[in-house]
């Protein structure tokens, strides 16, 4: 039989009776951590014997609440019964209780639970807030060894185990993912102790506080409720709904996708112009197709955002072996990129997908010279290349001769097509693995040369067609001198 006691926030004027009742009928008590408030006031009869060495014999908390439990686990098989106090609510952020559950349950263990009052009840007491408002309790310890916290930004959440400065300084960094450096916070410390106080402070200053101790908790209160992505999805399905817009009502997957098409376009406007606050902007659109086609999805019954978000983890999970897995990696580009598309290969062969060639699985409804740049990959991957530039530049040059030697325009426009897929293989060679780009780089270059123009063209006050070919061929090479 194992007891697990939970000795509630700090006085212990706030243990339960039943609590105080199994206490005082124990002989030998077993304490997480002797580091507790209320440990000094527990009955007289009752010898505490503490963890607290374990937490020095180990480097990670992991391995520390597996000792942890073995060893209750042990006490249990050889005595026939032991009681073991926790912090808190045995239930609320204790892994100890956790893992011993998880024990006793393999061997048959019986296990009872005496409740206490956890750290979020005394933190919403000093905050003056309600639970039921949407408030979301936490691991901050979790939370400090993610790269982007688990947490819904429009509404609150409380965060525990904020025991050192250490900790304070890495889960600051996680939440700087998602909240402003200057977010106004609030370590609440001792809650439940006579002594409990509340700091108000930016994040980016929670590690600073001198006060944080084994009892400190943080607090976040919600953004504003437009902030978080349930929120986009909200307004998605109301949209969508019978109650929403006939317009968002009437679309369906393919009445979309000149607007996915249209928005992915103008995010790539707003990163040539390198302009972040069109991108945030651009982005948002992008998204929002996004989103559309999910609720279309939902509605119609074809798969739901949790579905598409479940696909995705795992998916990227899946190709970085060498981040998420055990394959080792040396940095290299081409190695990298080489594991991603065995993993990729490897996923298509267990879905049962067959392709004929290894051009297939190229998007053929693509920009043209993305397509051109992407087939011109695949061949040189699998050998189909020539041996150094000089092969394409004399290719060039062949294909060059026969636009020049073709006898019809019709015969011209086909060899002027073979002539630009050897200009796109040339850039392949010279390092550039975005021609589009390179495309789109040009024609702005030539937006603002001709708008130079324009402006001399207005200045002189006629019309740009009266103008004769060398008066505006001046104004471009002036043009060219001008800085990019």
């Amino acid at each position: 039989m194992i007891t697990i006691v939970g000795l509630g926030p700090g006085s212990v004027s706030d243990l339960s009776l039943r609590a105080w009742d199994k206490l005082r009928d124990t002989e030998t008590l077993y304490l997480r951590t002797s580091q507790h408030p209320c440990v000094g006031a527990l009955p007289a009869s009752c010898q505490c014997e503490s963890f607290d060495g374990v937490y020095q014999q180990y480097d990670r908390f992991e391995d520390v609440y597996v000792e942890i439990a073995a060893r209750i686990l042990r006490i249990a098989r050889e005595e026939g019964e032991v009681v073991y106090a926790v912090p808190g609510d045995p239930l609320v952020g204790e892994a100890t209780v956790t893992r011993i559950r998880e024990l006793a349950r393999a061997e048959s263990i019986e296990v009872e639970i005496i409740n206490g009052i956890s750290f979020v009840e005394p933190c919403l007491a000093v905050l003056g807030f309600d639970a039921l408002d949407g408030l979301q309790v936490l691991d901050a310890l979790t939370i400090a060894d993610a790269y982007h916290p688990p947490i819904n930004p429009a509404l609150p959440a409380l965060l525990a185990q904020v025991y050192s400065q250490s900790v304070a300084s890495n889960l600051k960094l996680t939440l700087m993912n998602q909240y402003d450096d200057e977010f106004p916070v609030k370590l609440i410390h001792a809650a439940g102790a006579d002594f409990a106080f509340v700091e108000d402070l930016k994040l980016f200053e929670i590690d600073r506080s001198p006060k944080i101790d084994v009892m400190t908790s943080l607090y976040l209160p919600a953004m504003e409720d437009t902030s978080s992505f349930e929120a986009l999805q909200n307004i998605i399905a109301h949209l969508r709904s019978p109650k929403g817009c006939p317009w968002d009502r009437e679309q369906t997957h393919k009445s979309l996708r000149p607007f996915l098409i249209e928005e992915a376009h103008e995010v790539l406007e707003a990163l040539d112009a390198d302009d972040p606050q069109a991108l945030y902007e651009e982005l948002g659109d992008l998204l929002l197709q996004i989103l559309l086609h999910t609720q279309i999805a939902v509605d119609d019954g074809e798969f739901k955002m949790a579905d598409l978000l479940r696909n995705l983890n795992a998916k990227m999970i899946r190709r970085h072996p060498h981040v998420f897995g055990d394959v080792e990696a040396t940095g290299d580009l081409a190695q990298l990129s080489r594991i991603w598309n065995e993993v990729k290969q490897a996923e298509k062969a267990n879905d049962g997908e067959r392709r004929e060639s290894l051009l297939d699985g190229i998007p053929k409804g693509a920009p043209a010279l993305f397509v051109a740049q992407r087939y011109s990959q695949r061949a040189a991957k699998a050998g189909f290349d020539w041996h150094d530039v000089s092969g394409v530049e004399e290719k060039f040059k062949e294909e060059l001769a026969e636009v020049l030697s073709a006898n019809s325009d019709a015969e011209r426009v086909k060899e002027i097509g073979d002539l630009i897929f050897v200009l796109v293989n040339w850039l392949r060679w010279l390092g550039v693995d975005d021609p589009e780009s390179l495309l789109r780089e040009t024609n702005a270059k030539f937006y603002r040369r001709f708008r130079f123009i324009e402006q001399r063209v207005a200045e002189a006050g006629k019309p740009l067609s009266e103008f004769s070919l060398d008066e505006l061929e001046t104004w471009w090479q002036e043009a060219k001198r001008q800085p990019d």
